[in-house]
């Protein structure tokens, strides 16, 4: 399977993320009650950016926080980036919308092709959007509709985009991400499998899948770096423990677990807090 995925799959050079703004634990957007540490908080994503940066070796840009954005911090969802292409979304969540301008600039300033959502009809998340190194899933849900659907499949016309209906949880990857060249990591729920099962009669490309007994366990980032090879953030075993034993079965992967306790109480992944670019060295 792996030698049908496009060889740079997984390859990354750069991340993009943003510092928590002070309004994050009060004021991020959330579908449940839970109460937010802002210290640990902010400990998670200082970890997480470490990794990034220091363990990976990654060309990190971090923009500044903004406290009138309580969800700043999930730069995910402000854009898509598909080799020197990168769609400026319109984010689902009004409050939201005001993330894309910061995120447009510092992908302009890297040299990317811009692309923006104008349609005031359409609405994108990226945390809606899969690549799996051979085409889009997006999924259809509370944040992104079929317009925006449509806009990206304009955008980046050499893949097939397929749309998934997510009737549960937040996002598309709220419950499922690409864990290696070909392999789809999904949690075990009903409408997690459900959604595979569309994904799958959808495509014309066959998939492996790693089944994570938890949902939100089912969103990592895969990585292929020069040196290191495959790598893989996953979830810790302190927050799911039977999950993180499904991930120590990858034995090909350098497997980094990144604590998500505080960023899983207002709806965060893994993936939400990066946008990740491959530009290689000017020659």
């Amino acid at each position: 399977m792996s030698g049908l995925i496009s060889a740079g799959f997984g390859r990354f050079t750069h991340a993009v993320v943003r510092a928590m703004p002070a309004s994050y634990a009060e004021r991020a957007l959330r579908s449940g009650a839970a109460q937010v540490d802002a210290v640990r908080a902010q400990q998670e994503h200082d970890h997480y950016v470490g990794v990034l940066q220091n363990r990976l070796g990654l060309q990190v840009l971090e923009l500044p926080s903004d406290d009138s954005l309580p969800d700043c911090v999930f730069v995910e969802d402000a854009a898509v980036v598909c080799g020197d292409t990168a769609l400026i979304t319109r984010p689902g969540a009004e409050s939201r919308r005001g993330e894309t301008k910061a995120m447009k600039n510092a992908l302009t300033k890297l040299g990317l092709n811009i692309v923006e959502m104008t349609d005031e009809s359409a609405t994108l998340d990226g945390g809606d959007v899969l690549f799996t190194g051979q085409e889009f899933f997006v999924g259809l849900s509370k944040r992104t509709n079929q317009r925006g659907a449509e806009i990206l499949a304009d955008t980046f016309k050499d893949y097939a985009v397929s749309t998934v209906p997510v009737k549960h949880g937040l996002h598309l990857k709220s419950f499922c991400s690409m864990a290696g060249p070909g392999l789809i990591a999904i949690g075990s729920s009903e409408s997690a499998q459900k959604a595979l099962k569309t994904m799958q009669q959808m495509s014309d490309h066959k998939y492996d899948k790693l089944t994570l007994p938890d949902d939100a366990a089912a969103n990592c980032v895969y990585m292929n770096l020069p040196g290191k090879g495959h790598v893989l953030l996953h979830c810790t075993p302190e927050e799911y423990p039977e999950s993180a034993k499904v991930f120590e079965k990858l034995k090909e992967h350098m497997l980094i677990p990144v604590p998500n306790m505080e960023g899983a109480k207002v709806d965060g992944a893994l993936t939400c807090c990066s946008v990740l670019i491959n530009k290689p060295a000017m020659v």
